[in-house]
């Protein structure tokens, strides 16, 4: 229960420097009076500003703080919940925001916004609406319980019901299910990206399993072709070097046939010389008649005797020189036959080279690329690190979708807490379970104040309203003393319920000019006796310009006045 201790305030409205407090724990009744502009309503937007951080009435803030002293607007609001007391400072120009507890400040450090929720979620626990409802009746800005929204009578029973917390949950439970569906499409996102890089990774193992393949195959296809060029060229060698046999075994008479050549260039050099010497011996006996030696005379018969021996002579030489020329010319043309036999060996030697050559060279290819095909085979580096990339991204992959179950898992279980958190879930059955309390109270309080009304909210918090001698009607039809009768039995219902709940439950009732427009003298007795039957912990203020008429009504009086244009308190 909320004990309202006292509320001060200074620079406040129409209030001066000089600071005014009241005390709300005082009396079970006060009375507050004084005329109109004296500040006798300040009470209730100096307790609604401090909490709530907004006037009761519809003034802007800006027009709360002193238009005289126009600096130093504070109120100050004193309350009991348990054992904690609890301090509220607000203030305007300098702005100030105050909460302490037992005389300790609490933790400033969240925003003003954030602040303010500490101050209605988790020690008031009741927000403006709530507090105007069960606190406040007022003539001027109060809007009557049957005149809010569906939904704001909502908002109004859950706090009384102390249920709001489900719709607290609900919210929680909505942004905490927005994330998690935010969650799911991101791991979804994530998924196909895991699983598109697995493709991807097992294609480039595949691409580098095949490269290989195909690198070696291609190698082998070389060394295939070069041990066919091998035997090829083997074959080719084997044919030459029979041939150069053959060439050699033909040739092999060369030496004698260079020796017959020898010997008879010789003889047909000495036959030369010979036919040479007889045709100078003939040119002799033909030009001389003596022997030059011996100056011996040469017979004319002699000479002619030498002459034709020296010419037979020459005549046989011919023969011989001709038959040994017929021999040259037959051992030239065979030494020739065999001088192009040797060529055609030479040139099948440098062949049988150049393929020997060959095969040496492509044996050593062959051996380069069988090397390379074992050393093609032995490297599994390159692949052995793909494959364990895979790994990686597979173990991720299942991780995401591990994630993506226990999300979803989430997800159902968020969709049924959410259906019990909803307006029609554990909400309506509270509801449910109070309302026949709730609008038995009403009536009962209908009934104290004489209006014999049967008056029953729905689930849905809309009317049903009988009267006697009347057809069903709304509230809208009634008269505004009727109204008034029925806003005070559902505050007073409200209250009782907070009672019985604990939740919203405070001693403070504040009625402003109730009795001063809409209550007749009838109604207004019935209601002050209703107020004697709400107990010793109840402090109720009555704000009324009939002061004369109710001062012997109440066990203590306020009454505001104005002094040199500043409200304060004459007496109390």
């Amino acid at each position: 229960m909320i004990i309202f201790n006292s509320v001060s305030w200074k620079n406040f409205l129409s209030t001066g420097n000089a600071q005014t407090t009241v005390k709300l724990d005082r009396s079970t009744t006060t009375l507050i009076v004084g005329k109109n502009g004296e500040g006798k309503s300040t009470i209730l937007d100096a307790l609604c500003f401090a909490l709530f951080g907004k006037p009761f009435r519809n003034v802007k803030k800006n027009q709360l703080i002193n238009s005289i002293n126009q600096k130093n607007c504070m109120v100050t609001v004193e309350f009991t919940i348990g054992r904690n007391k609890y301090v509220i400072e607000r203030g305007i120009k300098p702005n100030v925001f105050n909460i302490m507890q037992n005389g300790e400040l609490i933790n400033q450090d969240a925003a003003v916004k954030d602040y303010q929720k500490v101050l209605e979620q988790q020690i008031l626990k009741l927000n403006y609406k709530t507090f105007t409802q069960v606190v406040i009746l007022g003539s001027a800005s109060f809007v009557p319980f049957m005149q809010l929204s569906p939904l704001q009578r909502r908002d109004v029973i859950e706090d009384i019901l102390d249920i709001r917390i489900f719709s607290t949950m609900n919210q929680l439970l909505k942004e905490r299910g927005s994330a998690t569906k935010d969650a799911i499409i991101r791991v979804e996102s994530e998924i196909s990206n895991a699983k598109t890089k697995v493709d991807s990774q097992q294609t480039l193992i595949q691409t580098i399993s095949k490269a290989k393949t195909d690198s070696i195959k291609v190698v082998e296809s070389k060394i295939k072709q070069n041990t066919a060029l091998i035997e090829e060229t083997q074959t080719e060698i084997d044919v030459l070097l029979e041939d150069i046999k053959t060439l050699t075994e033909s040739v092999s008479g060369k030496g004698a046939i260079e020796d017959e050549l020898r010997i008879a260039s010789g003889a047909q050099n000495i036959l030369e010389e010979k036919q040479n010497r007889c045709a100078e011996h003939i040119e002799f006996y033909q030009k001389n008649d003596s022997c030059p030696t011996c100056s011996q005379e040469l017979d004319l018969s002699f000479k002619q005797n030498k002459v034709n021996e020296l010419e037979n002579e020459i005549k046989e030489f011919n023969t011989k020189s001709g038959n040994l020329q017929n021999k040259l010319t037959t051992l030239r043309e065979d030494l020739a036959a065999l001088a192009a036999i040797q060529k055609q060996i030479t040139d099948k030697n440098i062949e049988l080279s150049t393929k020997n050559q060959t095969v040496t060279i492509v044996n050593k290819q062959i051996k380069e690329l069988e090397n390379e095909i074992n050393k093609t085979k032995s490297e599994t580096t390159d692949i052995d690190i793909e494959k364990n990339k895979l790994k990686e991204l597979a173990e991720l992959a299942l991780q995401k979708i591990a994630s993506k179950k226990t999300l979803i898992a989430e997800r159902n279980m968020e969709e049924i807490s959410s259906q019990l958190l909803k307006d029609t879930g554990i909400k309506t059955a509270i509801i449910r379970e109070y309302l026949p309390v709730m609008n038995k109270l009403i009536n009962k309080y209908l009934q104290s104040m004489d209006a014999y009304i049967h008056f029953e909210l729905d689930e849905s918090f809309n009317e049903i309203v009988k009267s006697r001698f009347r057809d069903e009607f709304t509230y809208a039809s009634f008269s505004e003393g009727e109204k008034m009768r029925i806003d005070l039995s559902i505050l007073f219902t409200w209250r009782q319920i907070a009672k019985m709940k604990n939740s919203v439950n405070t001693n403070l009732l504040i009625l402003d000019e109730i009795f001063d427009s809409s209550l007749d003298s009838a109604g207004t007795d019935y209601f002050l006796n209703l107020m004697g039957s709400l107990g010793e912990n109840t402090n109720i203020f009555v704000i009324s310009h009939k002061g004369d008429q109710l001062f012997d009504k109440f066990r203590s009086v306020i009454k505001f006045e104005k002094q040199h244009d500043f409200s304060t308190i004459a007496s109390g």
